[in-house]
């Protein structure tokens, strides 16, 4: 059944394919009825045809299998940064990953995909490692990190990952090397290899005092505080930095620091986050986004590149 035809979107087929998921996974997915702003951070979006959470690596892995085996088109979504979804949601499954396990060995730590970076950060620290400090900045998952190859404070996930296990997307499960992972400034293979999911991750990491760890950790702490628009909700940078420039700085130099779509606005803080003032839409984001990429086209000659993912069905969507 592939819940992508017409005429496999009413809610009796829906829950038909539902009763068959939990048959096969154990788990009962909901129907069109979580609304997917609940779980980004730009608290923008529609429901999934269905939901449903993963809360290990088996759960994870079984609901996928079940999706490809299925044809269901499925996103897996962690702790929803780095993406819009759209006001109409998601065609297909919606995977919550709160797969979050982690233990330290010796100086790694091996981590499901579903764990917080930032709890990466504080776990590495209270075991007197070093490395992933970063990590506090990041406000995605593990998996997510690895997929963007996320950085922060002049590091980055490639500085520190030795291994990540992929569900490949013919049904194999692989430890691979960082080397086979393709990382990049922002990139991996993993954007362009979609059919592979990453399972887990295992960081190389160093000894220190775990006291000069905090004081770095209260440091980027203090910072962001001080740069970053975090009372209000947004999906973290909207745009890649330019070779050579900062996404921010051209925004502002357009003199759309502040300026507002509906209820969403470009931060007065910081010109590459755009925020939910309030009850923004994700037409409201997405429309302001391309008038900031669109000022800098005109004033700078630079295509600014997303950082941020719209997904969901846009077909709606004209921009205004």
């Amino acid at each position: 059944m592939n819940v992508s035809d017409p005429e496999a979107k009413g809610d009796a087929r829906l829950s038909d394919l539902a009763a068959e998921m939990e048959r096969a996974t154990g788990i009962l997915p909901s129907v069109a009825s979580v609304p997917l702003s609940i779980h980004t951070t730009m608290r923008v979006g529609g429901p999934a045809d269905l939901y449903a959470p993963a809360r290990d690596v088996s759960h994870l892995s079984s609901l996928v299998r079940f999706a490809r085996r299925h044809e269901i088109p499925y996103l897996v979504l962690g702790r929803g940064s780095d993406l819009v979804v759209s006001d109409a949601g998601i065609r297909g499954l919606v995977i919550l990953n709160r797969a979050e396990g982690a233990r330290v060995e010796g100086t790694r730590l091996i981590a499901e995909s579903g764990l917080p970076l930032a709890s990466a950060a504080t776990m590495t620290q209270e075991a007197g490692l070093t490395g992933l400090e970063f990590g506090l900045a990041v406000p995605g998952s593990v998996g997510g990190a690895v997929w963007a190859n996320a950085g922060a404070h002049g590091s980055d996930i490639a500085a520190v990952l030795e291994s990540a296990t992929v569900l490949r997307a013919d049904g194999t499960e692989a430890l691979e090397p960082v080397s086979a992972l393709g990382l990049g400034y922002r990139e991996s293979r993993f954007k362009h290899s979609p059919g592979d999911l990453i399972l887990g991750a295992n960081f190389n990491l160093y000894p220190d005092d775990p006291a000069a760890i905090g004081s770095r950790l209260a440091e980027i702490r203090a910072w962001r505080r001080e740069h970053q628009p975090l009372t209000r909700p947004s999906a973290g940078s909207i745009f890649r930095n330019p070779p050579g420039d900062s996404a921010g700085r051209l925004i502002d130099a357009c003199g759309l620091r502040g300026s507002r779509l509906g209820g969403a606005a470009i931060s007065e803080k910081h010109a590459n986050f755009i925020v939910n003032m309030s009850e923004a839409t994700a037409a409201d984001v997405r429309s302001l986004a391309e008038r900031a990429r669109q000022a800098v086209s005109d004033e700078f000659g630079i295509e600014l590149e997303y950082e941020v993912q719209f997904v969901g069905d846009w077909s709606g969507w004209s921009g205004r």
